[in-house]
């Protein structure tokens, strides 16, 4: 498949905002212009040549209760999304949001931004052999619209307008153009069929999968337990260029597994044949086992070019509890991660001190420049001057789990936020309500964790109880905001835009399903995403994501906690990967993607 050469004229809309006529092209960049097009042939990040066959089995904790992954029912099977459900463009794991033609043949983003259009390829089929028509993009997009997930329903909101334009093109006209982000967005939804769906089925909890346009489909379904999908040998998009090298297995089986000791033993059993491993004390000391020093097992290390994102302790500021944030900032600094690192993970985790962490995304020390100075300064009060200035640094205890001025530091700003210690409780001074909440958690291997921090916890008359309960009640829960803290990871990307909606806008703040767990309500942190996704320049872009940083650390929604450097992700030797892993590497979002590029060596 060869691209067209990228239009010039797209690319100063795209990047610099200027007045131009567009012109529909195979590959679009958010900012700058894509690196493949006329030569184009397959990813840098897979092998081409790669043998199809085989089988691939994955472990995966907890359970599921539904197969669309694309509502707020139920907790959805693992592999949906990737390898059934196609969006209209694939994006690269090699550049920070750059999309290429899949089912959409061509983007055309119009010159004032207020509209795009895509045009379908005619080749596109679903699974079952029916054509994917304009039709079925306007009712996966209205069914997103009406009935998707909060992501999607606040996404889409801003489609003023949704139309087929001739015999096989949709275009979607925008409210206006301050969302330069939308138009990619767009280019991700996923399409299903129309014809194999009704607003009532899709809106249902079920075990019946939509029909997709992708390389596999779902063969069989043991509910909660496992789930297998085939590859269509029949997939239209098998010879594209996005797509070549990758989807060799013939076979994907997801397991499901209660707890995460039974899932490493099922690996290390070889009923799982590759891992992401989480946990620094496993990774230090677990695979000392005869499969590893053999070699039968590949204890690998991955480079990521990516954002580590924010792994933390939650606190839901809907409770009255967490209302003030001066007792949140005390909470956050009795987190004792000198003491954790050490005896709880070997010292092989850093310590996160940005939402944006591991990257030229980060606020952390760096002072803000002129543009964010701007875009703050309707919000005087929004950002410390020590996150301001760049030069805040999160509290460093001696490690020895005990640290005296850290708690000294502490009790002195609950007193300042009203709090008092009594009868060996702090309590509030006015309404007399001790500061005591639950931790709620999925796994048990959180367990040591969150223990550690109650206890550290303790000697301020704090008391924190953990509760760890089955995947399906903490996925109620956590659709329902039912909780006081929560671990948490907000994976990031090197363009973060809507998605930031999603998680901190007030807009979601009450939205069940949203990833809004903080119930972060911020007039600055909305302007700082407006902003974001307003920016026409790249170093505008960098600006107000770097604004954002410096809110959201200054409001102290969570308690961060750590990351790692590399990626960890043990795999069995009957498992081949490309040698050359994508920036985006192994991350929550691209799980599906990467993993994709494998092959079997033993077909």
């Amino acid at each position: 498949m060869s691209f067209g050469k990228f239009s010039l004229a797209l690319l100063l809309t795209v990047t610099l905002g200027w007045s131009a006529e567009a012109a529909p092209v195979r590959a679009v960049a958010l900012h700058g212009k894509p690196l493949f097009s006329d030569n184009f042939t397959a990813f840098p990040y897979v092998n081409p040549n790669a043998p199809k066959g085989g089988k691939l089995t994955l472990g995966v904790l907890g359970s599921y209760e539904n197969v669309n992954p694309l509502i707020v029912g139920g907790t959805p099977a693992s592999g949906i999304r990737e390898f059934v459900i196609e969006g209209l463009m694939a994006r690269s794991l090699d550049e920070p949001f750059t999309l290429y033609g899949l089912l959409a043949e061509t983007i055309d983003i119009a010159d004032d931004h207020k509209s795009v259009t895509f045009a379908i390829n005619p080749a596109a089929r679903f699974s079952d052999g029916q054509p994917v028509t304009a039709e079925d993009v306007l009712n996966s997009f209205q069914l997103l619209k009406d009935k998707g997930r909060p992501n999607h329903r606040t996404y889409f909101a801003k489609v003023t307008k949704a139309e087929k334009i001739g015999d096989r093109s949709v275009r979607f006209t925008f409210e206006d153009a301050s969302d330069r982000e939308l138009p990619f967005i767009l280019g991700l939804m996923p399409v299903f069929a129309a014809h194999a769906t009704t607003p009532e089925k899709f809106e249902a909890a079920s075990m019946t999968p939509l029909v997709g346009s992708g390389p596999y489909t779902v063969s069989k379904i043991d509910a909660g337990r496992s789930i297998i999908y085939q590859r269509n040998p029949d997939y239209w998009g098998k010879d594209l260029a996005v797509n070549r090298g990758r989807f060799n297995f013939d076979e994907i089986r997801f397991d499901y597994y209660r707890d995460a000791s039974s899932m490493f033993e099922a690996f290390k059993a070889g009923n799982i044949d590759l891992r992401l491993e989480e946990d620094p004390g496993r990774w230090a000391t677990g695979y000392n086992i005869p499969a590893v020093r053999d070699g039968r097992i590949i204890k690998a290390e991955f480079d990521i070019g990516l954002p580590a994102g924010m792994t933390a302790l939650v606190f839901n500021t809907r409770r009255p509890i967490f209302a003030d944030p001066m007792v949140r900032h005390a909470l956050m600094m009795l987190f004792d991660f000198e003491w954790c690192n050490r005896t709880l993970y070997n010292g092989l985790y850093k310590r996160t001190e940005s939402y944006f962490e591991r990257s030229y995304l980060a606020s952390t020390g760096h002072p803000a420049d002129a543009y964010e100075q701007k875009l703050l300064a309707p919000y005087p009060d929004a950002v410390r001057p020590e996150i301001m200035a760049g030069t805040y640094r999160f509290p460093q205890t001696d490690g020895s789990g005990q640290d005296r001025p850290t708690q000294r530091a502490a009790f002195a700003l609950l007193k300042k936020a009203g709090m008092v210690l009594k009868d060996g409780r702090m309590i509030n001074g006015k309404t007399g309500q001790p500061l005591s909440f639950e931790i709620l958690a999925n796994s048990n291997a959180q367990e040591a964790l969150l223990l550690s921090y109650a206890r550290s916890l303790a000697p301020l008359g704090i008391q924190a109880r953990v509760r760890v309960v089955d995947s399906a009640q903490y996925q109620a829960r956590l659709t329902e905001f039912d909780y006081d803290m929560i671990p948490n990871t907000w994976a990031s990307s090197l363009s973060p835009g809507n998605e930031q909606l999603f998680r901190w806008s007030a807009k979601t703040v009450n939205a069940k399903g949203s990833f809004n767990y903080a119930g972060v309500s911020n007039p600055a942190a909305d302007a700082m995403i407006d902003a974001m996704l307003a920016a026409k320049t790249e170093p505008d872009f960098i600006s107000s994501v770097r604004a954002l940083d410096r809110v959201l650390l200054s409001g102290d929604y969570v308690v961060p906690l750590f990351y790692t450097p590399k990626l960890w992700a043990p795999y069995w030797s009957r498992l081949k990967h490309p040698e050359k892993t994508p920036v985006f590497g192994y991350s929550v979002d691209t799980y599906g993607n990467w993993i994709s590029t494998w092959w079997s060596a033993t077909k």
